[in-house]
């Protein structure tokens, strides 16, 4: 028999519950915690699995990491991902360089999935909350002012003890519990798509060849009439020539097509063919056979850590939540793992929703604030599942674009909101093309020396942990300051202290540093665009006003900067 408990009284903690601690949920859950919200997080596996599963770390997501304060332990155990070599029946077609403009902070990277998972979990437990494992969600209702769920768990992990089941009153639920969520089934959310024929086989081996480290390897065959009819992938890994390779499963690993699947329709009984599969694993001699076909060296692979047999879908949700109930990741968007897209993508799901649970809770939302949510990220679901189905069918020559717009894309560096509710309409002042505009990314840029620090700082350095940020841009006259402190002043009344300020200035003398002070105290902290790059990065060369969301996207763009303006702009994201 069952042991249960309960909270289901009037008290709701905690104020998130988040299911699922892969990637997106500890993410999820770190930043909550990081801005004061009370969160628990379960797991229904006992331990954090061993898998090099979703090994590509894109540069948006370093950024998102860097905001959080989380990136620098994510560099020292990372390893750079300089490129892909294609090797198409054994000759070299293409070395492919991933290059990215000198104003991306960071360049590409690949870590096994659980090295990121332990990098966060320790973000989370320095925060002071660790991970429930052997944790799974029954069952949850809704109601207008919070989520009752059901969780079950065996305490202390021993085979023998009865579980305990347990009644949870929380305010908001997330859902970043996978390919196969319990969230998404019982909210009733469509997830329609398909599956691929094909089944795979992954291992996390070392080879002995010598390509350049860095570089990931796609070795293709093509048959007589120039199909792939066979194919080995291989992404570079922390450690002395290990990879993990992925390839086409033989006949005695591959799953009946469709299994568990019904094509073109909503799951059904939980059946989506997506992800590690169970029964027998490949050893070795399987993966070695693939090398011995399609690697561009002849190479032995030794010391196999871990393989498994997975298949592939696409599929994605018709809404990102309901309610008070959420879903991200893959919960959410499953697709080929061409480009190393949906991991990163349920990063930022996670990230997007994160702020604004975090307002929300705290009564600091607009009413309408949580409905961005899938406003904003459902677009960019569809769109890297529709991408990755074409890249994995017909390579990224399927979307001929321009190799810089290319490599952007690939980064995550043109996902946007423009026309989102919450972002504000476009600056009529600065010409198409030329600069940032609201709902795109904020560009970074170096060269800000402030009146203290000897050394010029980074435009991400002003932003790191913390949430909207006012940034002003102006000649430096203490006139100029004045009006700024002002404004800035106003931005922190309005939102009630949840907005930081502060100056990028062309020029500043000593005047405009004593005009930065607020008569109570309170200084705007001024710094200078000493190379002008802040300038050239936003396309500003007149008094404007930048809002910086908590995710780095900018939330209006204000030229000249006002305070009517301004509060306009607000009151679609805070409670005013």
């Amino acid at each position: 028999m069952r042991e249960s408990r309960s909270n289901s009284g009037g008290d709701l903690s905690p104020d998130v519950l988040v299911v699922g601690a892969g990637p997106v949920g500890l993410t999820a859950a770190a930043e909550l915690r990081r801005r004061g919200i009370d969160v628990r997080i379960v797991d229904r596996l006992r331990a954090r699995m061993p898998f090099a599963k979703a090994v590509g770390i894109q540069p948006r997501t370093l950024e998102v990491w860097d905001r959080m304060g989380c990136v620098r332990p994510v560099l020292d155990a990372a390893v750079p991902m300089r490129g892909q070599l294609v090797y198409v029946n054994g000759a070299e077609q293409a070395r492919i360089d991933l290059v990215l403009p000198p104003e991306v902070p960071y360049g590409f990277a690949a870590l096994p999935q659980y090295e990121t998972e332990r990098i966060l979990a320790e973000l989370l437990a320095r925060l002071g909350t660790e991970v429930e494992r052997g944790t799974a969600l029954l069952s949850f209702e809704q109601d207008a002012d919070g989520v009752t769920a059901r969780l079950v768990s065996d305490d202390d992990g021993d085979d023998g003890a009865e579980p305990v089941e347990e009644e949870v009153r929380c305010r908001y639920l997330v859902g970043c519990d996978g390919a196969h969520s319990a969230v998404r089934k019982g909210l009733g959310l469509s997830f329609e798509g398909s599956a691929f024929p094909a089944t795979y086989m992954l291992g996390d081996v070392e080879v002995g060849w010598d390509l350049p480290a860095g570089y990931g390897v796609r070795s293709m065959h093509r048959d007589a009439d120039g199909e792939v009819d066979d194919v080995l992938v291989c992404i570079p890994l922390p450690g002395s020539g290990r990879y993990r390779v992925s390839m086409t499963a033989p006949a005695e690993f591959s799953a009946p097509d469709g299994a568990g699947l019904r094509k073109g329709g909503p799951e059904e009984g939980g059946g989506v063919a997506h992800g590690l599969a169970g029964g027998a694993a490949p050893g070795v001699a399987d993966i070695q056979a693939v090398l011995d076909r399609l690697a561009p060296r002849p190479v032995t692979a030794t010391r196999l850590r871990w393989s498994s047999v997975f298949r592939i879908s696409h599929r994605l949700v018709d809404r990102y939540g309901e309610g008070r109930v959420f879903v991200a990741g893959d919960a959410a968007h499953i697709h080929p793992p061409t480009g190393a897209q949906g991991m990163n993508t349920g990063i930022q799901d996670a990230y997007n929703l994160a702020w604004k649970l975090a307002l929300a809770v705290e009564g600091g939302a607009h009413a309408g604030l949580l409905a961005s949510y899938d406003v904003e990220r459902r677009p960019v679901g569809e769109e890297v599942v529709g991408r990755t189905v074409r890249h994995a069918a017909e390579g990224v020559q399927a979307d001929p674009e321009d190799p810089v717009t290319l490599m952007l894309r690939e980064a995550q560096l043109l996902v946007g909101y423009r026309g989102s509710p919450i972002v504000g309409p476009p600056d009529l002042v600065v010409e198409a093309g030329t600069g940032p505009q609201p709902g795109d990314r904020a560009p970074d840029c170096g060269g800000l020396a402030g009146d203290i620090a000897a050394y010029p700082l980074r435009l991400y350095d002003l932003l790191r942990e913390r949430g909207h940020v006012l940034v002003l841009y102006g000649e430096g006259d203490a006139g100029s300051v004045a009006g700024f402190r002002r404004l800035a002043d106003a931005a922190r009344l309005l939102t009630r202290g949840r907005t930081d300020a502060c100056a990028v200035l062309a020029g500043a003398d000593g005047e405009s540093f004593a005009a930065a002070s607020s008569a109570d105290g309170t200084r705007l902290p001024l710094y200078r665009d000493v190379r002008g790059e802040f300038a050239l990065r936003y396309a500003v060369s007149t008094p404007t006003a930048f809002l910086v969301r908590p995710d780095g996207y900018l939330g209006a763009r204000i030229a000249p900067p006002g305070e009517q303006r301004l509060a306009a702009h607000l009151a679609t994201v805070f409670r005013t």
